[in-house]
């Protein structure tokens, strides 16, 4: 019954009427019958059956007998659609020429302007994380990634994806807004993703620097460009170059969202401010022991309260993050060192911070500095209470 159902649609889709479609495949399906059996199996008004048996053997549909009872029968299938299937055809064929055509016309205008063609791909909502899924798995040397809060959402349910990629050993680099640092989404991205965080503002996924899909966050569309041999390049560079000045996120990775957020908004006001407020200081006040501290509370950010463990952790995690250091207290012999790999005075502001608390908290302090080509720099700090 359903199948019937479903051949009559379609005969309507082929300028048939319901009832014209009905009594077809009925009669398809009975063979020879009369007028009134046609009325009963095809489930037609009997009014109607005589007007439709007219209709249909007048498109060469079927053949009604001139005795009583009337009896009907289908023309074949293959005879009675022939020419219109053969006209369906003649019209593709038609319609494929004409397409060629006007292709060619387009191409050799484009040519004579000196332009080539090259063709992206909407996507729409539903169907842009089955595609990001597919281009992931699909990679072969690199993903670099742009994504705010919905990109990341979306990379979240490709987590399965990633995991594939990175067992591959792709290049897997991930620039996210400060905001997701130690959010629900950023927590599910595997461990081995590269992730930095900058001031992303859109969508953009760079496979193999050779194809881009980009996502538009307020209605999930998306659209997808092959190929892109300018387009693709550019977006590299734009991304390589945000990802240099990008902060790095991977030892904030277990702590929680609060304090994550925290220790981004130290380094970034650090970053963005610590020079230029230590010069303004210096040339306006003779005591400058007290600048960083001060700069961050400038901020919003209070130190003041915290223990100096606490404040020897948040130390750490910036040494890690902007020159792969480390600050280790030895509390028996009241000595706390701070190292850096790299030796061109990276480490200097977070030792100005820390300097700052413990100052602030009545320790006196004295450093003492070493520098080394090859080592890095290493400063230790040695405290005892006022």
């Amino acid at each position: 019954m359903a199948n019937e159902q479903s051949l009559t649609v379609s005969l309507e889709e082929f300028g048939l009427s319901k009832y014209e479609a009905q009594a077809y495949v009925t009669l398809v399906s009975k063979g020879t019958i009369s007028a009134s059996e046609l009325a009963y199996y095809s489930e037609l008004p009997r009014t109607k059956v005589y007007p439709t048996l007219l209709k249909l053997e007048k498109k060469k549909l079927a053949m009604i007998s001139k005795s009583k009872p009337i009896m009907c029968t289908a023309i074949s299938p293959e005879d009675a659609f022939d020419s219109v299937v053969q006209e369906q055809i003649n019209k593709v064929n038609a319609m494929n020429t004409l397409v060629s055509n006007l292709k060619r016309v387009s191409e050799e205008s484009r040519k004579s302007r000196g332009s080539e063609e090259k063709r992206y791909f909407h996507l729409n909502a539903n169907n842009v994380l089955n595609q990001l899924r597919t281009m992931i798995e699909g990679s072969k040397s690199s993903i670099h990634i742009m994504a705010d809060q919905w990109g990341l959402g979306l990379l979240a349910e490709c987590r399965d994806q990633l995991v594939s990629v990175l067992r591959r050993n792709l290049d897997l680099k991930i620039l996210i807004p400060s905001s997701q640092i130690g959010s629900e989404y950023y927590k599910i991205i595997p461990d081995n993703a590269k992730i930095r965080a900058s001031d992303v503002i859109q969508n953009y996924f760079i496979f193999d620097e050779t194809e881009l899909l980009i996502i538009n966050s307020d209605d999930g569309k998306g659209a997808m460009f092959s190929s892109t041999d300018v387009l693709g390049t550019n977006q590299s560079k734009i991304f390589t170059n945000i990802w240099r000045n990008a902060i790095k996120t991977e030892c904030l990775a277990d702590m929680t969202k609060t304090e994550a957020q925290e220790i981004y908004k130290i380094i970034k006001t650090i970053n963005e401010n610590g020079l230029t407020y230590i010069l303004n200081t210096t040339i306006t006040s003779k005591r400058n022991e007290f600048d960083m501290v001060k700069l961050l509370e400038k901020y919003g950010i209070s130190l003041k309260t915290k223990t100096l463990d606490e404040v020897i952790e948040i130390v750490d995690s910036a040494l890690q993050i902007t020159c792969s250091g480390h600050a280790n207290f030895e509390a028996n012999n009241k000595n706390i060192t701070i190292e850096s790999k790299l030796n061109s005075g990276h480490s200097l502001p977070w030792v100005s911070v820390l300097d700052g608390y413990l100052q602030v908290q009545g320790y006196k302090t004295r450093m003492i500095y070493q520098n080394s080509s090859t080592k890095g720099e290493k400063i230790h700090i040695k405290i005892s209470k006022n």
